[in-house]
C-alpha cells in the first residue's frame, strides 16, 4: 500500500511533471486559450493531469479510479481511489484552493471550497464526514492542492481547514509538499497537503499525535 507521505510527494513531482509538458487549459464557456501551464486548468483537469503522470512516475500507480460513484448512490463520486478496484487501499477527496485567475484577479469565492460549512458547496470540509460515511472500503483521506502568492500563502486556509475539520472527524497529521518553477506568470508555486481522517469514534491511524 502507498502510504499517504509517499503519495503527497509524488504529487507535488507530478505537478511539475504535468507543468513542464505545456499544458493549455481552455475556458469552457468561452473556449478561451489560457496561457501555458498547470496552473489555469480546473480541479477535475489536474487531478487528471497529475493522476496520469503518477503512472508514469511509479506502476505502483496504475491501480486507481477517478469519479468513483459513492456505494448506494449515482449522483455522490469519490475522487480518486487507489488499489484494487472495489477494495480501494485509499479512497481521496482532493480540493483545489487557487486564489487568482489566470488573469491575475483575485477570486473572491475560492474559500468556499475548502471552507464552507454547507454540503451544497461540496467543500473539503463536508467532504470529510461525507467521505467517512459513505462505506467505501479502505482508508480515507482528504488532499488540498493549489498555489501559494506573495501576500496570499496557503497557510491560513490550511489551518482555518484543521481548526474546522478536527471539529468533525478525526484528522490525522499533516503530510505536506511543495512544487515551484512553474511556468505560468500567476501561478508559479504551491503546495499539496493531506490528512487521513476518520470517524469521531475511530481510535485507528487517523487520529492526531
Amino acid at each position: 500500500m502507498i502510504d499517504l507521505a509517499r503519495f503527497v510527494e509524488d504529487f507535488a513531482a507530478a505537478i511539475q511533471r504535468a507543468d513542464s509538458r505545456k499544458p493549455q487549459a481552455v475556458g469552457s464557456r468561452t473556449g478561451r486559450a489560457y496561457q501555458p501551464g498547470i496552473g489555469p486548468h480546473t480541479e477535475s483537469q489536474t487531478i487528471r493531469l497529475v493522476a496520469s503522470e503518477l503512472v508514469t512516475l511509479d506502476q505502483a500507480y496504475a491501480a486507481h479510479a477517478l469519479d468513483v460513484p459513492y456505494p448506494g448512490t449515482s449522483r455522490q463520486r469519490c475522487d480518486w481511489c487507489l488499489g484494487p478496484a472495489r477494495s480501494w487501499d485509499w479512497a481521496i477527496e482532493a480540493k483545489m484552493l487557487r486564489m487568482f485567475g489566470d488573469n491575475g484577479k483575485l477570486n473572491d469565492n475560492m474559500l468556499m471550497h475548502v471552507l464552507s460549512p454547507y454540503p451544497a458547496h461540496r467543500s473539503a470540509l463536508t467532504d470529510c464526514e461525507k467521505l467517512v460515511r459513505s462505506g467505501l472500503p479502505g482508508r480515507k483521506a482528504i488532499v488540498i492542492f493549489g498555489y501559494d502568492y506573495n501576500d496570499w500563502p496557503m497557510d491560513p486556509a490550511i489551518e482555518a481547514f484543521e481548526t474546522l475539520a478536527s471539529q468533525l472527524v478525526t484528522l490525522g497529521d499533516r503530510h505536506a509538499a511543495a512544487y515551484d518553477h512553474l511556468m505560468h506568470p500567476v501561478h508559479q508555486r504551491g503546495r499539496v497537503f493531506a490528512w487521513e481522517i476518520g470517524s469521531r469514534t475511530d481510535t485507528g491511524s487517523a487520529s492526531r499525535h
